[in-house]
């Protein structure tokens, strides 16, 4: 008797093909979510035409666009790289979803590396989007498009290894509390729509070391004046992705 032909063949799939199929499956998730859409793309769109349009805040010297847009490209980093996945990552947790899933063929390791790509895909949709609407309100960037790639790729780092140590280390409940409370203390002092100048020098001090001002203050330093490379806001940024990954992965616990 000769063996039978199984179609599908038995087994599990190539691990590249299961980690596309995961990110593909996160991103979809995200993407139908009203409250990830409302962080990742409706709350950075209406700051940017806001802001741009009416005279609220002292952004000094030129048009209002050029200080806002990198500010708001970083804000949209936060949003999903920390925010966004904090939350979602936090009831996955509590649901068991990731310890289901951390038994299937799929590795842990490639759990992670589908949900990084999650967030990549979601960022470029999110900065293509903010792009064409800064355009549209007269924005001149200039600097180094190698720069400001190095700068959102080491705050997505950042952003991503804070967000998965908050989501596994406290409850779903305290994530979702967390992560939306410092979302909006980021946005107010994090030098994203009010400039760091405007608080008092002691604080300054403090603010200029947290992620999202090094992300935005860098970005500006390329985009409105043109900076080859601000490499001391790049430090910090490399500090904090150390320093979260890190922690992440020596705390995160999976159920």
């Amino acid at each position: 008797m000769s063996a039978g032909t199984y179609t599908p063949r038995p087994g599990a799939a190539p691990l590249p093909r299961m980690i596309a199929a995961q990110a593909a499956l996160e991103t979809r998730m995200l993407l139908r979510n009203g409250e990830q859409l409302l962080l990742t793309v409706v709350i950075p769109t209406l700051l940017l035409v806001l802001f741009s349009a009416v005279d609220i805040v002292d952004t000094g010297t030129g048009e209002p666009v050029d200080f806002l847009a990198p500010g708001v490209l970083a804000l949209a980093v936060m949003s999903t790289a920390f925010t966004g996945q904090a939350i979602a990552t936090g009831f996955e947790r509590r649901y068991g979803v990731l310890k289901r899933l951390g038994a299937s063929p799929l590795p842990r390791w490639g759990l992670m590396a589908a949900k990084t790509v999650s967030v990549l895909v979601t960022e470029v949709l999110q900065i293509v989007l903010l792009t064409v609407i800064a355009f549209a309100l007269g924005w001149s960037p200039q600097g180094s498009p190698f720069a400001v790639l190095l700068l959102l790729a080491l705050g997505t780092v950042a952003f991503s290894g804070l967000g998965l140590l908050m989501a596994g280390t406290l409850k779903a409940e305290a994530t979702l509390a967390a992560a939306n409370l410092v979302f909006l203390l980021l946005l107010v002092g994090g030098g994203v729509i009010v400039p760091l100048d405007k608080f008092p020098d002691t604080v300054q001090s403090v603010l200029g070391l947290l992620p999202i001002s090094a992300l935005s203050d860098g970005l500006r330093d390329v985009l409105q004046h043109g900076t080859a490379m601000p490499w001391g806001d790049a430090a910090v940024l490399a500090v904090w992705a150390v320093l979260g990954l890190g922690a992440a992965a020596r705390f995160f616990r999976w159920e």
